[in-house]
């Protein structure tokens, strides 16, 4: 890669005024023989904020069957307490207005946590693709740079070879 623009040129079928700033990047990150793959776990977590993560946590939590069995036994128990424990005296008698409106609010309230996380799961996900673009297209670079200089390796065997059989052409002509 010593001649940056024709190898830009030769390979990205553009002049290097017309690359995008990933190109950009990834050139000189080949260029200079440095790594470009970072942790997107790690890169990710280090920009969130605390909602953030916080909306993440409550998002796995209640995605998760543990919830949801906890959640269904909390309203069989509820359901049970204010029928039968409690049938003369019961908080919240069979409609269970109360019961709806918790849930209800409970629901008010989660749904938009969960579309946050789900929110910043699609940021990831942008992300990483971008990442995986990267990584990829230095690895295309690498390869085709590996190309080059085998077949510059090969070329200069060649030409030492016809050189060798020139000679002895000529020594055995003599």
């Amino acid at each position: 890669m010593n001649n940056l623009s024709s190898f830009v040129h030769l390979h990205f079928d553009k002049s290097a005024n017309e690359l995008g700033d990933i190109e950009k990047r990834v050139l000189e990150k080949a260029h200079a023989r440095k790594i470009i793959s970072t942790d997107i776990n790690a890169a990710l977590k280090a920009e969130s904020s605390f909602g953030e993560r916080m909306a993440d946590s409550i998002a796995r939590i209640g995605g998760s069957w543990a919830f949801i069995t906890t959640f269904l036994v909390f309203l069989a128990v509820w359901c049970v307490i204010n029928t039968i424990i409690l049938s003369t005296r019961a908080f919240d008698p069979y409609p269970f207005i109360f019961l709806n409106l918790v849930l209800s609010m409970i629901a008010a309230i989660q749904a938009p946590i969960i579309m946050m996380s789900q929110n910043r799961q699609a940021e990831r996900d942008r992300f990483e693709a971008a990442k995986d673009y990267e990584v990829n297209l230095k690895a295309e670079l690498e390869v085709l740079s590996l190309h080059q200089k085998i077949d510059m390796q090969v070329m200069t065997e060649i030409a030492a070879l016809r050189e060798d059989i020139a000679r002895l052409t000529q020594k055995l002509g003599n």
